[in-house]
């Protein structure tokens, strides 16, 4: 284990601990989570792919109230567009389930994001001291204006292809995710059944192949897993599914409970609620619409079925929920997000001490 890596990647980051709370969309990183997890000495993180310009501005100025500490802005790398499907008979198979919470199938869901160089502009606006990208990598102009005004850049691989990649476009480090992780897969050099490669494995591998400081992600949820990950070589960690369940996160209610009840294989990586490939907590329209061919490409699924988990959530039904979760979501723990930023310190150190003794 090299302690010099995780110190100055620390510094680098201008952290006490390269602990970085990840970037999770749909409300999910508050202002409140994210500026606790910097004043505990880790990262926080804005999720802000699904944002529009000016709500990352405001998202961003609202952190910035609550902390003087550095944060992160996140946002999805434009991709290719996807063949268009007609949404006819995915509209008409989400109705039934539309009728089950008592709101209105939308007639013509979005098919784009928000414009992603807009979104660009508006976090250089914003000026994080890090900014992050996953599903590929932006192009060399939009990295360049990040790296000019001193804002760090990062990206994800979940291949060492992909992370030879991102170390030759100039990134500043590497988010190596393990197939263990919650949320969308960022794989982007090939298809993602070919990427499902665990943190244990895959850490290891990139820290091996690049000069770049590697951060592990996936199914890391305390002081044993981040012990693991340093030792495997990488300069930090990320934690998703560990602060979906604090107590500042905007997590549904009946998610953060399905989080803290579920068991170790309950979890499947499914393109049924985004049109993407994430991994979530299976549940009743997951199973339903698995392998439909009327699925709607990304991000026109996702906006098809916003409404429905947006019900679902208020309701507490979990059965059209998005339960975006790890394999170690089990794991899950109700504390603030100070609070679990000092306990995973606090446990990993005393793990590594013990494995020196």
């Amino acid at each position: 284990m090299d302690s010099s890596a995780w110190r100055k990647l620390a510094a680098r980051l201008g952290v006490e601990h390269p602990l970085i709370q990840a970037p999770m969309g749909g409300g999910v990183t508050t202002p409140e989570m994210v500026s606790a997890v910097s004043n505990a000495g880790g990262l926080g993180a804005i999720g802000a792919s699904y944002l529009q310009p000016e709500d990352i501005v405001r998202q961003a100025r609202a952190v910035r109230a609550l902390t003087q500490r550095p944060f992160a802005i996140n946002l999805f790398s434009p991709t290719s567009p996807q063949a268009s499907v007609e949404p006819a008979p995915m509209l008409e198979i989400l109705g039934r389930y539309y009728q089950q919470v008592g709101v209105p199938v939308p007639q013509a869901p979005a098919t784009a994001l928000p414009d992603f160089f807009k979104q660009v502009e508006a976090v250089l606006e914003a000026a994080p001291a890090i900014f992050s990208f996953t599903f590929g990598i932006p192009p060399a102009h939009v990295l360049e204006a990040f790296k000019s005004r001193g804002i760090l850049v990062g990206g994800t691989a979940t291949t060492v292809q992909e992370a030879r990649q991102l170390e030759a476009a100039g990134v500043d480090f590497i988010v190596a995710q393990g197939a263990e992780a919650g949320g969308h897969r960022g794989s982007f050099a090939g298809p993602f059944e070919a990427a499902m490669v665990g943190t244990m494995a895959l850490v290891p591998q990139v820290v091996d192949a690049v000069k770049l400081p590697v951060i592990a992600s996936g199914g890391i949820m305390d002081g044993r897993g981040i012990a693991a990950a340093r030792m495997l070589g990488a300069s930090g960690v990320q934690l998703g599914t560990a602060f979906l369940t604090v107590r500042e996160a905007g997590t549904a209610q009946a998610h953060k409970a399905a989080l803290r009840s579920t068991r170790d294989d309950a979890t499947r990586v499914t393109r049924a609620f985004t049109g993407r490939p994430g991994r979530m907590i299976s549940n009743e329209f997951i199973e339903a619409l698995e392998g439909s061919k009327a699925l709607l490409p990304f991000p026109a699924q996702h906006y098809a079925t916003s409404p429905l988990r947006a019900a679902a959530a208020k309701q507490g039904d979990t059965r059209f929920m998005a339960l975006w979760a790890g394999q170690a979501a089990a794991l899950s723990r109700d504390v603030s997000a100070a609070e679990l930023v000092r306990a995973l310190i606090r446990e990993s150190e005393s793990v590594l001490r013990a494995a020196l003794e």
